[in-house]
């Protein structure tokens, strides 16, 4: 079978069982836009723009300054000529904001995940992985050559067991904070707990945490994996922690070492983001973020608001009705989430303004 072929096959495979998927254009900038390819008006809730921030006029006024001083990009490595003073100045903000020694930035979220668990990974660590972890972090088990135990979501009991039998040099755990289908969270205490007890160092993923949770790490070793392009309205990613275990990832971690360095104006973004964050306007903007959830679910931990409807077929459908009432709410389907519990997948942000929440919680009701 020649590559043409073997594509050909794999891409019928794809269409016969109904799961093709592609890009489309959402002209927009914050929750109401046109989308592709007929422009048909809209209001998304599947943006992860939790708090609104990529519209901040402070953000876009903090990028726009970056661009005019250093330029479209950073144009090297961080290790050779890449760094500027942004990258630095970012870097002690977040450190400060999760309470850690040192932070490290990297191109994106998911690059940060390989970096950290193939630092840490490898030959003699067993890795702990909640089984509905992100693929980021999927992918960094896999790459770290370390072996893999996949624990059952959210069990504790699993975790300790796995901790007090397996036969390492050295453990880790490795956990999102908030599980990026399901909008449901980690036991953080109670993990950092378990990896104290078991000289375990615990890595979390906090990416979706726009409300929490904020643990205290203090009797823990630990590492704060972060993106900068969902709660803070940009893009890159970032780990927080001891600067014995920072600096190691700077000087070992492949995906910081061979990439180019994140672009100034999007440092320069998140720069101005996390100041907005852990300012009173911040406060205000999580209190709404904390309402709008509340309105749709109320009690939910997170924005994230999956509607399981179990059948793609009938996912698919029920996708399709929300467009036709304008409003833009992607269908999770295998092999994104297990057989059996395709779904909705609803993201809030406070940018979302009540009316368009009510209407959303109406046309759901309806369905």
């Amino acid at each position: 079978m020649t590559w043409g072929e073997w594509a050909s096959t794999e891409s019928d495979g794809i269409h016969a069982a109904g799961r093709w998927r592609e890009p489309r254009d959402l002209d927009a900038a914050g929750p109401e836009g046109k989308l592709g390819p007929d422009a048909r008006p809209v209001v998304s809730f599947a943006s992860n723009d939790y708090l609104g921030l990529t519209q901040h006029p402070a953000v876009v006024a903090a990028a726009h300054a970056a661009l005019d001083r250093w330029g479209a990009g950073a144009g090297s490595a961080r290790l050779i000529v890449g760094s500027r003073p942004v990258h630095a100045d970012l870097e002690a903000a977040l450190a400060d904001w999760k309470g850690s020694e040192r932070a490290v930035l990297f191109p994106t979220g998911f690059a940060t995940n390989l970096g950290v668990l193939t630092t840490f990974g490898g030959p003699g660590v067993v890795v702990c992985s909640d089984e509905l972890n992100h693929a980021s972090i999927i992918d960094g088990c896999r790459a770290s050559r370390a072996r893999v135990e996949v624990y059952r979501h959210r069990d504790l009991d699993h975790v300790d067991h796995l901790l007090a039998t397996v036969a390492a040099e050295r453990a880790l755990v490795v956990t999102d904070t908030v599980f990026s289908m399901d909008g449901d969270i980690a036991d953080v205490d109670a993990l950092a707990a378990i990896c104290a007890r078991h000289d375990a160092l615990l890595v979390l993923d906090e990416a979706h945490a726009a409300l929490g949770p904020d643990p205290d790490l203090s009797g823990v070793d630990a590492l704060r994996v972060g993106t900068l392009s969902k709660t803070l309205g940009s893009l890159g990613g970032f780990v927080a922690g001891p600067r014995r275990f920072t600096e190691l990832v700077v000087n070992q971690a492949r995906s910081y070492i061979f990439t180019t360095a994140l672009s100034p104006a999007d440092s320069a973004a998140a720069l101005a983001s996390v100041g907005v964050v852990r300012s009173g306007e911040g406060a205000e903007l999580r209190r709404r973020l904390r309402t709008n959830v509340d309105r749709l679910r109320p009690g939910h931990p997170s924005p994230i608001v999956p509607v399981v409807l179990g059948d793609e077929a009938r996912t698919v459908a029920a996708a399709g009705a929300l467009l036709e009432q304008g409003m833009l709410v992607p269908g999770i389907r295998p092999p994104t989430v297990p057989p059996g519990t395709s779904r909705l997948r609803v993201t809030l942000s406070a940018a979302h303004a009540p009316s368009q929440i009510g209407a959303l919680a109406t046309a759901l009701a309806n369905l």
